[in-house]
C-alpha cells in the first residue's frame, strides 16, 4: 500500500501564492506519472496537473497553465505543486495521486492510489 499525505494548503488571498507538498512512502515509482487533482465544492474532481517522474516532463490543464508549476525531488520522495495568481475559483480540496498511466481525455482512470487531500481557499 502506498501512502500520500499532502500538506501546504490553507486561506490565500486572490493574487496570492501557496506550495501544496505531497510525500509518498512509494519508492520505486521512476517509471510512473504523479499529479494533482482538485475538487471543488458541488463539483467533480478534475485534473490540474502532472509529472512523469523519471523525465520531469509536465502537462497541465488549461485553466492553471503559467500560474501553477508542478514539481518533484527524488532524493526526498515529495511532488510539489506551486500555485501563483490565485483566484477565488481555484478553492478546492487539492489530492495528489500516483497513476500508472495517463490519459489526458480520462486522467483518474489511470490513478492507483489518492492522497487524503488538503484545503486550498481563495478569498476575493
Amino acid at each position: 500500500q502506498v501512502q500520500l499525505v499532502e500538506s501546504g494548503g490553507g486561506l490565500v488571498q486572490a493574487g496570492g501564492s501557496l506550495r501544496l507538498s505531497c510525500t509518498t512512502s512509494r519508492r520505486a515509482f521512476s517509471t510512473y506519472y504523479m499529479g494533482w487533482f482538485r475538487q471543488a465544492p458541488g463539483k467533480e474532481r478534475e485534473f490540474v496537473a502532472r509529472i512523469w517522474w523519471s523525465s520531469g516532463t509536465t502537462y497541465y490543464h488549461d485553466s492553471v497553465k503559467g500560474r501553477f508549476t508542478i514539481s518533484r525531488d527524488s532524493a526526498k520522495n515529495t511532488l510539489y505543486l506551486q500555485m501563483n495568481s490565485l483566484k477565488p475559483e481555484d478553492t478546492a480540496v487539492y489530492y495528489c495521486a500516483t497513476m500508472s498511466v495517463f490519459t489526458p481525455a480520462q486522467p483518474d482512470r489511470g490513478v492507483d492510489y489518492w492522497g487524503q487531500g488538503t484545503q486550498v481557499t481563495v478569498s476575493s
